[in-house]
Protein backbone atom coordinates (compact mmCIF):
# COMPACT_ATOMS: atom_id res chain seq x y z
CA UNK A 1 0.00 0.00 0.00
CA UNK A 2 1.24 3.12 -1.12
CA UNK A 3 1.45 6.33 1.04
CA UNK A 4 -1.48 7.74 -1.02
CA UNK A 5 -3.26 4.54 -0.72
CA UNK A 6 -3.03 4.09 2.90
CA UNK A 7 -4.26 7.89 3.71
CA UNK A 8 -7.42 7.26 1.04
CA UNK A 9 -8.05 4.11 2.79
CA UNK A 10 -8.17 6.16 6.44
CA UNK A 11 -10.03 8.82 5.18
CA UNK A 12 -12.59 6.74 3.34
CA UNK A 13 -12.89 3.90 6.54
CA UNK A 14 -13.43 7.22 9.24
CA UNK A 15 -17.54 7.72 7.39
CA UNK A 16 -16.76 11.70 7.93
CA UNK A 17 -18.49 14.23 6.33
CA UNK A 18 -14.86 15.85 5.19
CA UNK A 19 -14.72 12.91 2.60
CA UNK A 20 -17.68 14.41 0.81
CA UNK A 21 -16.33 17.68 0.25
CA UNK A 22 -12.67 16.33 -1.35
CA UNK A 23 -14.45 14.83 -4.24
CA UNK A 24 -14.45 18.02 -6.03
CA UNK A 25 -11.20 18.77 -6.20
CA UNK A 26 -7.96 18.45 -8.60
CA UNK A 27 -5.92 15.47 -7.84
CA UNK A 28 -2.82 17.15 -6.34
CA UNK A 29 -5.44 18.95 -4.01
CA UNK A 30 -7.37 16.20 -3.04
CA UNK A 31 -4.02 14.01 -2.54
CA UNK A 32 -3.00 16.89 -0.05
CA UNK A 33 -6.88 17.40 2.27
CA UNK A 34 -6.79 13.60 1.89
CA UNK A 35 -3.20 13.72 4.13
CA UNK A 36 -4.18 16.35 6.30
CA UNK A 37 -7.24 14.68 6.96
CA UNK A 38 -5.74 11.16 7.92
CA UNK A 39 -3.08 13.57 9.64
CA UNK A 40 -5.69 14.49 12.07
CA UNK A 41 -7.49 10.83 12.30
CA UNK A 42 -4.19 9.49 13.92
CA UNK A 43 -3.56 12.22 16.65
CA UNK A 44 -6.91 11.96 17.39
CA UNK A 45 -7.30 7.89 17.42
CA UNK A 46 -4.58 7.99 19.68
CA UNK A 47 -6.73 10.30 22.24
CA UNK A 48 -9.62 8.41 21.44
CA UNK A 49 -8.80 4.58 21.31
CA UNK A 50 -5.74 4.53 23.98
CA UNK A 51 -7.23 3.94 27.15
CA UNK A 52 -3.65 4.49 28.92
CA UNK A 53 -2.94 8.12 29.20
CA UNK A 54 0.58 7.39 29.79
CA UNK A 55 0.50 6.07 26.32
CA UNK A 56 -1.28 7.99 24.72
CA UNK A 57 1.04 11.16 25.58
CA UNK A 58 4.00 8.82 24.32
CA UNK A 59 2.63 8.73 21.05
CA UNK A 60 1.22 12.02 20.74
CA UNK A 61 5.21 13.02 21.57
CA UNK A 62 5.68 10.97 19.11
CA UNK A 63 3.88 12.25 16.18
CA UNK A 64 5.06 16.13 17.80
CA UNK A 65 9.11 13.97 16.17
CA UNK A 66 7.23 12.66 13.10
CA UNK A 67 6.09 16.27 12.12
CA UNK A 68 9.62 17.75 13.12
CA UNK A 69 11.48 14.84 10.97
CA UNK A 70 9.08 15.25 8.10
CA UNK A 71 9.85 18.93 7.71
CA UNK A 72 13.39 17.95 7.47
CA UNK A 73 12.87 15.59 4.85
CA UNK A 74 13.10 12.29 7.15
CA UNK A 75 9.21 10.92 7.15
CA UNK A 76 8.67 7.75 8.26
CA UNK A 77 4.90 7.22 9.09
CA UNK A 78 2.30 6.59 5.60
CA UNK A 79 1.03 9.41 6.05
CA UNK A 80 3.95 12.24 6.75
CA UNK A 81 5.70 10.88 3.46
CA UNK A 82 1.98 11.84 2.02
CA UNK A 83 2.11 15.52 2.98
CA UNK A 84 5.84 15.22 2.96
CA UNK A 85 5.70 14.59 -0.85
CA UNK A 86 3.58 17.87 -1.14
CA UNK A 87 5.51 20.59 1.23
CA UNK A 88 6.88 22.05 -1.98
CA UNK A 89 3.49 22.12 -3.71
CA UNK A 90 1.74 23.52 -0.53
CA UNK A 91 2.48 26.42 2.15
CA UNK A 92 1.84 24.39 4.77
CA UNK A 93 3.29 25.35 8.22
CA UNK A 94 5.31 23.36 10.58
CA UNK A 95 3.92 25.15 13.30
CA UNK A 96 0.10 24.34 12.24
CA UNK A 97 0.42 20.39 12.80
CA UNK A 98 2.21 20.16 16.13
CA UNK A 99 -0.51 23.05 16.93
CA UNK A 100 -2.85 20.03 16.11
CA UNK A 101 -1.20 17.92 18.29
CA UNK A 102 -1.33 20.15 21.72
CA UNK A 103 -5.40 20.18 21.03
CA UNK A 104 -5.10 16.69 21.00
CA UNK A 105 -2.68 16.92 23.68
CA UNK A 106 -5.62 18.90 25.56
CA UNK A 107 -7.98 16.34 25.55
CA UNK A 108 -5.80 14.41 28.36
CA UNK A 109 -5.45 17.60 30.49
CA UNK A 110 -8.88 19.17 30.74
CA UNK A 111 -11.84 17.54 30.39
CA UNK A 112 -14.32 20.34 31.05
CA UNK A 113 -13.71 23.80 30.69
CA UNK A 114 -14.98 26.73 32.52
CA UNK A 115 -15.55 29.61 29.92
CA UNK A 116 -15.63 30.35 26.43
CA UNK A 117 -12.60 32.13 26.14
CA UNK A 118 -11.17 28.75 27.17
CA UNK A 119 -12.45 26.19 24.58
CA UNK A 120 -11.81 28.82 22.11
CA UNK A 121 -8.29 28.02 22.31
CA UNK A 122 -9.27 24.05 21.86
CA UNK A 123 -11.37 25.05 19.20
CA UNK A 124 -8.67 26.68 17.34
CA UNK A 125 -6.23 23.69 18.08
CA UNK A 126 -8.66 21.22 17.10
CA UNK A 127 -10.32 23.09 14.12
CA UNK A 128 -9.59 26.29 13.25
CA UNK A 129 -5.77 25.46 12.31
CA UNK A 130 -7.13 22.42 10.03
CA UNK A 131 -9.15 25.32 8.07
CA UNK A 132 -6.26 27.43 7.62
CA UNK A 133 -3.94 24.50 6.26
CA UNK A 134 -7.09 23.43 4.29
CA UNK A 135 -7.26 27.07 2.68
CA UNK A 136 -3.72 26.89 2.21
CA UNK A 137 -4.55 23.86 -0.09
CA UNK A 138 -7.14 25.10 -1.72
CA UNK A 139 -5.50 28.66 -2.49
CA UNK A 140 -6.72 32.05 -2.35
CA UNK A 141 -5.96 35.27 -3.50
CA UNK A 142 -7.50 37.84 -0.88
CA UNK A 143 -6.07 37.80 2.86
CA UNK A 144 -9.50 37.75 4.32
CA UNK A 145 -10.01 34.38 3.30
CA UNK A 146 -7.84 33.30 6.32
CA UNK A 147 -10.69 34.67 8.79
CA UNK A 148 -13.29 33.02 6.88
CA UNK A 149 -11.17 29.78 7.19
CA UNK A 150 -10.67 30.37 10.96
CA UNK A 151 -13.85 30.95 11.87
CA UNK A 152 -15.12 28.18 9.40
CA UNK A 153 -13.23 25.73 11.69
CA UNK A 154 -14.89 26.95 14.88
CA UNK A 155 -18.22 26.46 13.91
CA UNK A 156 -17.30 22.90 12.53
CA UNK A 157 -16.02 22.01 16.22
CA UNK A 158 -18.51 23.86 17.83
CA UNK A 159 -21.16 21.65 15.44
CA UNK A 160 -19.42 18.66 16.95
CA UNK A 161 -19.66 19.41 20.39
CA UNK A 162 -23.57 19.48 20.04
CA UNK A 163 -23.86 16.78 18.14
CA UNK A 164 -21.07 14.84 20.49
CA UNK A 165 -22.59 15.21 23.88
CA UNK A 166 -23.48 11.57 24.67
CA UNK A 167 -20.31 10.42 23.43
CA UNK A 168 -17.51 12.56 25.06
CA UNK A 169 -19.97 11.76 28.16
CA UNK A 170 -19.70 8.29 27.85
CA UNK A 171 -15.39 9.50 28.22
CA UNK A 172 -16.08 11.59 31.52
CA UNK A 173 -16.09 14.59 29.25
CA UNK A 174 -18.08 18.17 28.99
CA UNK A 175 -16.85 20.52 26.28
CA UNK A 176 -19.85 22.87 27.12
CA UNK A 177 -18.58 25.66 28.59
CA UNK A 178 -19.37 25.54 32.77
CA UNK A 179 -20.56 29.23 32.66
CA UNK A 180 -23.25 28.32 30.08
CA UNK A 181 -24.58 25.49 32.68
CA UNK A 182 -24.16 27.73 35.29
CA UNK A 183 -26.22 30.37 33.45
CA UNK A 184 -28.85 28.03 32.43
CA UNK A 185 -28.84 25.76 35.73
CA UNK A 186 -27.79 23.01 34.30
CA UNK A 187 -25.46 20.43 36.12
CA UNK A 188 -22.56 18.46 35.08
CA UNK A 189 -23.98 15.38 36.37
CA UNK A 190 -27.12 15.78 34.59
CA UNK A 191 -25.53 15.90 31.52
CA UNK A 192 -22.56 12.59 32.67
CA UNK A 193 -25.88 10.71 33.11
CA UNK A 194 -28.27 11.68 30.01
CA UNK A 195 -30.88 13.38 31.76
CA UNK A 196 -32.54 15.77 29.24
CA UNK A 197 -34.44 18.53 30.75
CA UNK A 198 -36.15 21.39 29.47
CA UNK A 199 -33.08 23.37 30.94
CA UNK A 200 -30.38 21.44 28.97
CA UNK A 201 -32.70 21.57 26.03
CA UNK A 202 -32.26 25.21 26.08
CA UNK A 203 -28.47 24.94 26.92
CA UNK A 204 -28.16 23.45 23.79
CA UNK A 205 -29.94 25.90 21.88
CA UNK A 206 -27.34 28.92 22.96
CA UNK A 207 -24.52 26.64 21.69
CA UNK A 208 -26.33 26.23 17.98
CA UNK A 209 -26.81 29.89 18.04
CA UNK A 210 -23.18 30.70 18.74
CA UNK A 211 -22.43 27.78 16.03
CA UNK A 212 -24.64 29.38 13.34
CA UNK A 213 -23.16 32.99 14.58
CA UNK A 214 -19.64 31.89 13.54
CA UNK A 215 -20.93 30.11 10.25
CA UNK A 216 -22.57 33.42 9.66
CA UNK A 217 -19.49 35.22 10.44
CA UNK A 218 -17.25 32.98 8.46
CA UNK A 219 -19.48 33.52 5.22
CA UNK A 220 -19.86 36.73 5.45
CA UNK A 221 -15.58 37.07 5.51
CA UNK A 222 -15.23 34.89 2.10
CA UNK A 223 -14.09 37.20 -0.46
CA UNK A 224 -16.18 36.70 -4.02
CA UNK A 225 -12.94 35.80 -5.37
CA UNK A 226 -12.07 33.51 -4.03
CA UNK A 227 -15.65 31.32 -3.25
CA UNK A 228 -14.40 28.99 -6.06
CA UNK A 229 -11.24 27.88 -4.72
CA UNK A 230 -12.69 27.20 -1.39
CA UNK A 231 -15.58 25.30 -2.22
CA UNK A 232 -14.71 22.20 -0.33
CA UNK A 233 -15.27 24.52 2.71
CA UNK A 234 -18.16 25.94 1.49
CA UNK A 235 -19.62 21.44 1.16
CA UNK A 236 -18.63 21.11 4.18
CA UNK A 237 -20.41 24.22 5.59
CA UNK A 238 -23.75 23.24 4.17
CA UNK A 239 -23.44 19.40 5.49
CA UNK A 240 -22.58 20.26 8.84
CA UNK A 241 -25.30 23.09 8.90
CA UNK A 242 -27.95 20.49 7.58
CA UNK A 243 -26.84 18.28 10.57
CA UNK A 244 -27.62 21.50 13.32
CA UNK A 245 -30.62 21.92 11.38
CA UNK A 246 -31.52 18.15 12.16
CA UNK A 247 -30.57 18.74 15.93
CA UNK A 248 -32.48 21.98 16.26
CA UNK A 249 -35.50 20.00 14.72
CA UNK A 250 -35.36 17.03 16.86
CA UNK A 251 -35.78 19.45 19.96
CA UNK A 252 -31.89 18.89 20.92
CA UNK A 253 -32.00 15.72 21.61
CA UNK A 254 -28.58 14.75 21.58
CA UNK A 255 -28.52 12.64 25.03
CA UNK A 256 -30.50 10.69 23.62
CA UNK A 257 -28.91 9.45 20.47
CA UNK A 258 -26.09 10.86 17.62
CA UNK A 259 -28.00 13.10 14.68
CA UNK A 260 -25.94 11.98 11.37
CA UNK A 261 -27.04 12.60 8.05
CA UNK A 262 -26.99 9.11 5.34
CA UNK A 263 -24.07 9.14 3.21
CA UNK A 264 -26.23 9.82 -0.06
CA UNK A 265 -27.94 12.80 1.68
CA UNK A 266 -24.15 13.97 2.41
CA UNK A 267 -23.60 13.68 -1.60
CA UNK A 268 -26.38 15.13 -2.54
CA UNK A 269 -25.90 17.98 -0.70
CA UNK A 270 -22.32 18.49 -1.67
CA UNK A 271 -22.97 17.92 -5.50
CA UNK A 272 -25.74 20.20 -4.70
CA UNK A 273 -23.07 23.17 -3.33
CA UNK A 274 -20.59 22.22 -5.68
CA UNK A 275 -22.76 23.08 -8.95
CA UNK A 276 -23.90 25.99 -7.20
CA UNK A 277 -20.68 27.34 -6.71
CA UNK A 278 -19.44 26.33 -10.16
CA UNK A 279 -22.29 28.19 -11.58
CA UNK A 280 -21.56 31.62 -9.49
CA UNK A 281 -17.98 31.41 -10.53
CA UNK A 282 -18.92 31.49 -13.97
CA UNK A 283 -21.40 34.63 -13.25
CA UNK A 284 -17.74 36.27 -11.81
CA UNK A 285 -15.62 35.24 -14.69
CA UNK A 286 -13.53 32.95 -12.93
CA UNK A 287 -12.79 29.66 -14.35
CA UNK A 288 -13.79 26.53 -13.22
CA UNK A 289 -11.71 24.07 -14.97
Amino acid sequence: MTPDEYCQSKAASSGSSFYYSFRFLPPDQRRAITALYAFCREVDDVVDECSDESIARQKLDWWRHEITQTFRGEAKHPVTQALAALLDRFSLPEEYFQEIIDGMAMDLDQHHYATFSELSLYCYRAASVVGLLAAEIFGYTNRQTLKYAHDLGMAFQLTNIIRDVREDASRGRIYLPQEDLQKFNVSPQEILSYQQTDRFTALMRFQAQRAQQFYDKAMQQLPDEDRYAQRSGLIMSAIYRTTLDEIERDNYNVLAHRVSLTPIRKLWIAWRTAQREKRHARQLGIATT
